[in-house]
């Protein structure tokens, strides 16, 4: 039996059983965890057990330094559909965006997270309706949304490129020369202004593919942590269509073709670039691309459509030099001796990721096109191409 003043087992209906003369008096509380599970609810009550034999109390409620954490009790929560499919260690990551990633791999690995009851592995896949037993957390609140200058700029630049936007999904027209993500020297990115799109809850968009810092074009951004995993699905199992148009020297022939190689990461002192690479040489992956000519000028220039089934670093740009079509303006790849520049236009790189058609998290299809960037205009209007021509890349295979 407890004693007196100390908390009791817990009772039927959230209250605790006071020990002592006066056990009939009952002070109801409320608590965090959701009784949708026999397993949850038997952890739940070996934890109160548990807490009861060893005589904790919940942390006073004051204010001071306190006030700006706040600590957990031992939840039991379930799974939602929009966290369905998500690896134990980032549900927790997406819950708790404030814990350190060690942490939450040493809370998993102690064996103090359990699924249904049961023990549970970082990598394991949660389902919806399962119950995720939650331990005691000391994490900071959720950030209050940035007001400062730079969030807003930033939020006002996402805001202007933004070509289709709903609940879960993001399409951004991402200019020519502005990097995706950080890196040496690269402090101006994409990734970092979409923290200033964090919502209430702490969630911030994600990336869900790249483009090279000089490609311009759409872009798919997951707003929510369920659109995140399915569309992660969709371009893991190639069911997403981009179409990339380019300007390259020359004309290929055939005019409509498929270009299949393997490619490896190469490092030049500073820098690196991937090149044509052997079957089953070290860190090489298979490559394929589809091609077809939209227009041509003179037989000097020809406008492309480019289909790539896979996802490579650099993919168009290395496939396009391979068969000595190299994309105007293409500083890493340009492999042509002596060749001109034709006045007026401009050497940057003419590569559009025009147009990503993607099943959409929830319903529907996502179809968005992005427009010609300023660059890649001009040389459209001084080589007389028609942007409205039909594109033929539409009749290429999806494999």
């Amino acid at each position: 039996m407890s004693r007196r003043g100390r908390p009791g087992p817990r009772q039927p209906g959230g209250g605790r059983q006071m020990a002592g003369p006066r056990h009939n008096r009952r002070k109801t509380r409320h608590h965090s965890v959701h009784h949708l599970h026999p397993a949850a609810q038997d952890a739940s009550k070996k934890d109160d057990a548990e807490r009861s034999a060893r005589g904790q109390r919940r942390p006073p409620q004051d204010g001071g330094s306190k006030a700006l954490q706040v600590v957990q009790k031992v939840q039991i929560v379930t799974v939602t559909p929009d966290e369905s499919g998500m690896r134990v260690d980032r549900f927790f990551e997406a819950r708790f965006p404030k814990l350190s990633f060690s942490h939450i791999q040493r809370i998993i690995r102690k064996g103090e997270v359990r699924v249904n009851g049961k023990r549970a592995q970082p990598k394991a896949r949660l389902e919806t309706g399962q119950a995720v037993r939650i331990p005691p957390l000391k994490v900071e609140p959720p950030a209050p949304r940035d007001d400062a200058p730079a969030a807003v700029k930033d939020r006002a630049f996402i805001k202007s490129i933004t070509l289709y936007e709903d609940a879960d999904v993001l399409v951004l027209n991402k200019p020519m020369g502005l990097a995706v993500q950080g890196g040496s020297g690269t402090t101006r990115h994409i990734d970092g202004m979409l923290g200033a799109l964090r919502s209430p809850d702490g969630q911030r968009p994600r990336l869900v593919h790249r483009l090279d810092k000089d490609t311009a074009g759409c872009l798919l951004v997951a707003k929510t942590r369920f659109a995140a995993a399915a569309l992660a699905k969709t371009f893991r199992s190639r069911s997403a269509r981009k179409i990339y148009w380019a300007l390259v020297v020359g004309v290929p022939k055939p005019a409509q073709g498929r270009i299949s190689t393997y490619l490896a990461k190469q490092e030049v002192e500073e820098d690196s670039f991937m090149r044509i690479a052997k079957h089953g040489e070290k860190d090489a992956v298979h490559a394929v691309t589809y091609y077809a000519v939209v227009e041509t000028a003179a037989q000097q220039l020809a406008w492309l459509s480019l289909k790539p089934v896979t996802g490579r670093t650099h993919q168009l740009r290395a496939h396009m030099a391979h068969i000595h079509h190299p994309i105007v303006g293409d500083p890493k790849y340009f492999n042509k001796e002596n060749w001109q520049l034709p006045g007026g236009m401009q050497e940057k790189l003419h590569l559009l990721a025009r147009r990503i058609v993607v099943p959409h998290p929830r319903h529907g299809v996502i179809d968005v096109s992005a427009a010609l960037p300023p660059h890649m205009q001009q040389s459209w209007s001084l080589l007389g191409f028609d942007v409205k021509r039909y594109d033929p890349i539409e009749e290429a295979p999806e494999e």
